[in-house]
């Protein structure tokens, strides 16, 4: 029963939205290639996202939480995604560098940029 619960969740949590948006870009005649860049990407800015934004929450691993030992408290930022621990002098620092950030940026502009590209591609296919 646990293993249906979680394929159900999977199936309408990624499958799902994937799905309707490949339709959606077919109908448009978005080009095919311009259509996996475009998921991909955008999964990939929903991943990292997520995984900066939750960093420092010591929910399932408090011992590896980098706020853990410390009397820090964790602070999450959702837009842009990252992570802070609150130290005694009430001073936030960011645990995500520079690195993760930049590939969530990469990613994320890479995912508006496709729907640009595909109106292009489209307006050179016609002339």
């Amino acid at each position: 029963m646990k293993a249906l619960i979680v394929l159900s969740a999977a199936f309408v949590v990624l499958v799902l939205p994937t799905s309707l948006v490949w339709l959606l870009g077919r109908r448009v005649k978005m080009p095919v290639w311009a259509l996996v860049v475009f998921l991909l990407a955008g999964w990939l800015t929903v991943f990292v996202g997520w995984f900066l934004s939750q960093r420092a929450q010591p929910n399932l691993f408090p011992e590896t939480s980098p706020c853990h030992g410390i009397s820090d408290t964790p602070v999450s930022q959702y837009f842009p995604p990252d992570s802070f621990c609150r130290h005694a002098d009430g001073e936030l620092r960011t645990v995500n560098g520079a690195d993760s950030k930049f590939a969530f940026w990469t990613a994320a502009g890479t995912t508006l940029a496709m729907p640009i590209a595909a109106v292009l591609a489209r307006r050179r296919q016609r002339v």
